[in-house]
């Protein structure tokens, strides 16, 4: 190693630096081969020093270096021997090898690197011009083939739509629309392709640009027509305001249900032998382009996005189904709603079948009301769908019996035969050709139902109607002289469908002007009502319940302030008052005959008191275990269950006089939240009570002013107890006949207690003459007696001078009981009155406010408001004027966009105009099965 350094200390200064950093990058280098090379010519260049441009240059030179120093090292090293010469020269060789590699690797790299990026760029540049250049060659190719409306033309140069931007005077207009995409604007042509089934493979589009666009342009204006419709089926009350559907009729063999479903493309209308149709079904189909799949709606059940059909075909014979058997059809519709970007935009109404004869199990009257409910629908303007059966004759044609009742001259009947496959073609032709019933919408045969062989397209529901358009396809192409495109005859699912799109887009833009003005003039008239009967005041379900609750709480608020601690001690009075007679009904009045504890000579009689020894220990234990009695009977919980009796009651008595008295179910919700609160502090409460009255419970403290107070107030309390008794006395001489009868029952009862008259026995034919009955209220009117008797003696007692004396209380039990039940009263107020009544007065409102918002969720505030029948008038004149409004602002958005429809712009009167075109450009590329 040190021969080697003194080998290259030998070099000169710049082959010795170019030798030491080539060897000391050559093994720093990463491991990546292009990151390599250039980090190694960099090197390089670094070294050198030389400008980035003369890369190639400093290799060269370098190599040149390397060539001079060669003969120098052999004769400075000729003394050395050789073996050792050779070995440094070798070492020398070896590290310039390496450089000239790094050296050849880097250039390689380079070019080949510089030549795939030039390469890559160019080609994409060129492709990039090449697509360029046939988009615009295709552009151009295709513009000069039609002339472009001016509706789209506009919608083509990015214009916004009608309505926005500058008026036509030169003023200022509304904002600016959003800018449409050019791309999808352009694909309008064409949306209608799919509805008339020109998209399969094997259809081919004959249609003209102008008759595409024209086709595109009639969908949307059905589209939005069928929402006007909706709208004012909300409206209501009035048949005038009403725009056509159409309503699809036949007998229960014609094959109705079988057209509904290859129009819809899926089976979901309920089968079965007898008949399932009970009520009208309304099934709107909707053309809703951003759906992953096909689904429908029960807007009146709150079902939405049920994409089982299965599911909705249950659920339409459930609906069927709970119609009474006696009332076997009702006018009541199903309405139905079914989204799917394979389907155009129709509204279509499914009848019960024709009968011809009812059933064993069915009324006789059916036949009637079958066909009552089907002339009801298939008036004007509706257009009728009459389906016939072509193995049957029309002559025998229900559906077509009951148009022509309607519609005699056949303007707004379209006539579909069945079943064309069951026929001779000959008799087929016939049958679509028939002048004796002409109609003007003319004849259409389909095979609406698959054969059993292609049963693959009925387990595959996407894929019914491409099935029975085949099947219909195959089986017409056959008789190419009957069904061919010179016979003149309509035929296939698919005419059907164009057809109506057709007949329903013109029939509505013929009746869209009366609508119009009957519109207006429903809503001249409701606006007037609203003038009149509301002044104009605005009304809603959120305004109605705040001011409902408002009300509520300032009702609440003067209750606060009415109903405090005086209140709650006068309602607890009461109660302990009846808990003292009670008591001293249990210890005085009517004294157990069984008291083992009383001596033989010791008094046993309320009446015997007045004269008893003062200190008669059985006295003196009478009192002390009433008072016992009435202090451990738990106050705690008998204030608390009074003083939430007491405030429930109130709540339910302000509820009575507010606005929620009207609201049954949001009264209950208020009264529970009332409940809830007080439950919360009852237990609590309570506790706390028990607790402040325990010193009474042992020693009840009287002082003279509270004595002289309790037996004023005890005497009334007595009082009114013998009133009480008086009256009961009172209702029973009324019950028994007389004041004799009763005092003749009393007197057998007498004898009876005292034994002058023996009774064995609780007979039940009774006993000395009176029924078991009459002696039950003897034995009553004694009790009554008797306890008025006592009661008298013992108001005499309190108002004698012995009871005005606080010694004297062995003598006067009502006066220290009361005393003692006041004193209880006072001291459980005050805890009452801070832990219950307080908090309940602070929770209470919050309370009602979290339960309400509960309540009112998913559409309960709507239900609320309209449970009151005024305030309910006033929501539906607004809901009604609203509706109004809306339809008339959609009918003027068709004005403005009706220019391209020369059917809508022949009915409405319409011009030209770019209304929501933007919505329309979205229509394109549907596919309609």
């Amino acid at each position: 190693m040190s021969a080697q350094l003194r080998a290259v200390g030998a070099m000169s200064p710049l082959a010795r630096h170019v030798t030491v950093r080539a060897v000391r990058h050559f093994h720093q280098l990463p491991t990546g081969g292009i990151q390599r090379a250039e980090l190694a010519a960099r090197s390089f260049r670094r070294s050198l020093q030389f400008p980035s441009n003369a890369y190639h240059n400093a290799v060269i030179v370098r190599n040149a270096s390397f060539a001079r120093l060669l003969p120098k090292l052999a004769i400075k090293f000729i003394r050395i021997p050789a073996l050792f010469g050779g070995l440094v020269i070798g070492t020398v060789g070896w590290i310039q090898y390496q450089a000239i590699q790094v050296s050849n690797s880097a250039q390689e790299m380079y070019g080949n690197m510089k030549n795939t990026v030039t390469s890559t760029a160019s080609s994409l540049w060129g492709s990039a011009k090449d697509i360029a250049e046939q988009t615009k060659k295709g552009w151009d190719n295709t513009k000069d083939q039609f002339e472009m409306p001016e509706w789209l033309d506009k919608i083509m140069r990015g214009e916004g739509e009608a309505g926005y931007g500058k008026s036509s005077s030169g003023g200022q207009g509304g904002p600016e629309p959003p800018k449409q995409s050019r791309a999808g604007a352009a694909a309008v042509a064409g949306a209608s392709a799919a509805a008339y089934g020109y998209d399969q493979p094997d259809e081919n589009d004959e249609r003209t640009p102008e008759e595409v666009l024209k086709d595109d342009h009639m969908m949307y204006i059905t589209k939005r027509m069928i929402e006007i419709r909706n709208l004012l089926q909300k409206v209501g009350q009035s048949n005038t305001v009403t725009l056509p559907s159409i309503v699809v009729i036949g007998s229960q063999s014609s094959g109705k249900s079988s057209v509904l479903e290859a129009i819809v493309g899926h089976e979901f209308l309920p089968k079965g032998s007898n008949m399932i149709t009970r009520r009208p079904i309304e099934l709107t189909l909707v053309n809703n382009p951003e759906a992953r799949t096909d689904y429908g709606e029960f807007p009146d059940l709150g079902l939405s996005k049920v994409t089982d059909f299965t599911l909705i075909q249950k659920t339409l014979t459930e609906l069927n189904q709970s119609v009474p058997e006696s009332l076997c059809v009702t006018d009541d519709p199903i309405r139905l709603i079914i989204h799917s970007p394979r389907i155009p935009d129709l509204s279509l109404i499914d009848l019960p079948g024709y009968i011809q004869v009812a059933g064993e199990n069915q009324p006789r009257e059916l036949k009637r009301k079958i066909s009552e409910l089907c002339d009801k629908y298939i008036r004007g303007p509706n257009i009728i769908l009459a389906i016939s059966a072509a193995d049957t004759d029309l002559a025998n044609s229900t559906a077509l019996q009951a148009s022509r009742r309607v519609d005699p001259r056949g303007e707004r009947t379209i006539g579909v035969i069945t079943k064309m496959d069951l026929v001779e073609p000959e008799k087929g032709v016939a049958i679509l050709t028939d002048r004796q019933y002409p109609l003007r919408l003319g004849y259409i045969g389909v095979i609406s139902k698959l054969p059993p062989q292609t049963g693959l397209f009925r387990r595959e529901t996407s894929n019914l109607l491409v099935g029975i358009s085949r099947n219909e396809k195959a089986f017409f192409n056959s008789y190419p002289s009957q069904f061919g495109p010179e016979s003149g005859v309509s035929t296939g699912t698919m005419t059907l469908r164009k057809k109506l799109m057709q007949v329903l887009e013109q029939q509505m833009s013929s009746k869209l002007h009366e609508t119009t003005e009957s519109i207006q003039r429903e809503l001249e008239e409701t606006t007037y009502q609203f003038k009149v009967q509301y002044n104009e005041q605005p009304m809603s379900a959120e305004a109605y319940l705040a001011a409902s609750l408002d009300d509520f709480k300032h009702q609440f608020h003067e209750f606060t302030t009415s109903f405090g601690r005086a209140q709650l001690q006068g309602l607890l009075k009461s109660a302990l008052d009846q808990k003292v007679l009670d008591q001293l009904a249990a210890r005085y009045w009517n004294r157990p005959v069984e008291d083992l504890s009383v001596a033989p000579h010791e008094p046993d009689t309320i009446a015997d008191l007045p004269k008893a020894d003062p200190n008669s220990p059985y006295w003196h234990r009478q009192l002390d275990t009433a008072a016992s009695g009435l202090t451990r009977l738990g106050v705690g919980r008998l204030a608390a269950a009074v003083a939430a009796s007491a405030v429930q009651s109130n709540i339910d008595k302000l509820l009575d006089k507010s606005s929620f008295s009207k609201h049954p179910s949001a009264r209950k919700v208020i009264s529970e939240a009332a409940s809830t609160v007080l439950a919360d502090r009852s237990y609590a409460t309570s506790d706390g009570i028990e607790i402040s009255i325990k010193p009474y419970k042992f020693d009840p403290d009287v002082q003279p002013n509270e004595w002289a107070q309790a037996r004023e107030h005890v005497v009334g309390l007595l009082q009114t107890e013998l009133d009480q008794c008086q009256a009961a006395m009172k209702s029973l001489e009324n019950s028994v006949g007389g004041r004799k009868k009763l005092k003749e029952v009393m007197s057998f009862v007498d004898k009876a207690r005292k034994g002058e008259v023996i009774v064995e026995g609780d007979h039940p034919s009774g006993a000395g003459g009176f029924s078991s009955a009459l002696l039950a209220r003897g034995r009553e009117a004694v009790f009554l007696r008797d306890r008025a008797d006592i009661i008298n003696m013992r108001i005499q007692a309190a108002k004698s001078r012995k009871c005005k004396i606080l010694e004297n209380k062995y003598y006067c039990p009502e006066v220290f009981l009361d005393a003692v039940a006041t004193k209880l009263a006072q001291t459980a107020v005050l805890f009452l009155n801070v832990e219950m009544l307080n908090d309940f007065y602070v929770r209470f409102p919050r309370e009602v406010e979290s339960k309400l918002r509960e309540h009112m969720a998913a559409g309960g505030l709507e239900r609320f408001a309209r449970e009151d029948p005024k305030i309910r008038r006033h929501l539906d004149l607004i809901h009604r004027k609203e509706l109004l409004e809306l339809v008339l602002a959609k009918i003027e958005d068709l004005h403005r966009f009706g220019g391209g429809s020369g059917a809508a712009a022949a009915g409405m009167g319409l011009r030209v105009g770019v209304r929501e075109s933007g919505e329309v450009g979205k229509r394109s590329g549907r596919r309609f099965f």
